[in-house]
């Protein structure tokens, strides 16, 4: 999966866009269909590499807890008291 960094602008202008609504009391956000699409590329390709680090991750501990397991038996004499 590739690690290059996303540009994550498109997500930080619709924060700020929703900020600033809020702050003024708006009632609506809009924006022009490029910036929507821009927006929903952005936020695709986070949740994608989201998606495929998670997955990366709990293989990783898959594999460390199967490595890791240790099975301790420990035996007594047995005596009765």
């Amino acid at each position: 999966m590739s690690t290059e960094p996303i540009n994550t602008s498109a997500i930080q202008q619709f924060l700020q866009q929703v900020q600033s609504a809020e702050a003024s009391r708006a009632k609506e956000v809009r924006m022009d269909i490029n910036t929507a699409k821009t927006l929903a590329s952005t936020l695709g390709l986070v949740m994608t590499r989201m998606h495929g680090d998670l997955e990366k991750f709990v293989a990783d501990q898959v594999k460390k807890m199967q490595q890791e397991q240790v099975i301790e038996i420990s035996m007594d004499s047995g005596e009765w008291k």
